[in-house]
């Protein structure tokens, strides 16, 4: 196999990307994201300041074969900022490559230069490939914390409610 290099998500680059995350939707069993949020992936992450996010591309040769998509959350007990992994997806034809161990090496080498303590993600419960996948780069599940979230209607009715 040729060598996987990762490289940051650039506005030229942006299609590739693009389909690259309707391809993570196809995988996860969702809506891929629609033109209106096509528009607001390219303006949050090259015409917004800062940009709301950061990508990075994994490329064999010239194709693109993987993404990943994060930011910097805080922690206020460890007084550090943490790399959150909002997405990353290798397209099927480049799993068991190293794609995936690539673009998480490069990750943690982003997040130990920024000053990270840590670095986490959400995994979906039935993805079995994936859990495999962390427990071989020493990530831990973390079994005693549970998601919540706010949205559309319930996140917009609480935004309204009075003082």
């Amino acid at each position: 196999m040729s060598t996987v290099r990762i490289e940051p998500l650039t506005a030229e680059r942006f299609e590739e990307f693009y389909r690259l995350v309707c391809a993570l939707a196809e995988y996860e069993r969702l809506s891929p994201p629609d033109d209106a949020a096509r528009q607001r992936l390219y303006r949050d992450g090259f015409e917004h300041t800062p940009p709301r996010y950061e990508a990075l591309l994994a490329m064999v040769d010239s194709a693109a074969c993987g993404y990943c998509m994060f930011f910097e959350t805080y922690s206020s007990f460890r007084a550090a900022p943490t790399l959150f992994l909002e997405d990353i997806f290798v397209l099927p034809q480049w799993r068991f490559r190293g794609v995936g161990r690539a673009m998480m090496r490069h990750l943690a080498r982003i997040a130990v230069e920024r000053g990270c303590q840590r670095m986490e993600w959400l995994v979906l419960d039935w993805n079995e490939p994936a859990h495999r996948f962390y427990r071989t780069i020493g990530a831990e599940r973390l079994v005693q914390w549970q998601l919540y979230r706010l949205s559309d209607d319930n996140l917009a009715r609480l935004a309204d409610e009075s003082a």
